[in-house]
């Protein structure tokens, strides 16, 4: 099975290709059934929202190693945010959205290291704001 997701390693939408943790973390068991969207261009995969009824939607475009530890990286400084209850997450993500002056926002869908160093900046002002 293959669907187009957008590849950042290529830059481009890709043919992707739905595989398993398996392949990709083959060291790692406990992933081994877990569905992952694989560009075999790159090499680069991303993972499925696998607890939803849609158990192979993708959890946004497939990053880089750099992008997927800038995404990582982000979520280090956003969630506490609203897991503290300082904010919504919700509101936050809303926030982060318009800072960017875009309808919506998710760190999955970051394309970019130039686009993670933007989103970790306003991320790190609302921090210090709330």
């Amino acid at each position: 099975m293959t669907r187009e997701i957008y590849c950042c390693g290529c830059s481009d939408k890709v043919p992707a290709r739905l595989t398993d943790g398996a392949e990709i973390y083959p060291h790692r068991r406990d992933l081994s059934a877990l569905p992952f969207w694989k560009c075999d261009t790159c090499g680069n995969h991303v993972g499925c929202h696998h607890k939803t009824s849609h158990p192979t939607t993708p959890l946004g475009c497939i990053p880089t190693p750099e992008i997927k530890s800038a995404r990582q990286h982000i979520h280090r400084i956003l969630d506490p945010i609203w897991k503290k209850g300082r904010m919504t997450r919700r509101a936050v993500y809303a926030e982060v959205a318009e800072r960017l002056g875009r309808k919506d926002y998710h760190t999955a869908n970051i394309r970019s290291v130039d686009e993670a160093r933007q989103v970790y900046r306003i991320v790190k002002e609302i921090g210090a704001q709330v």
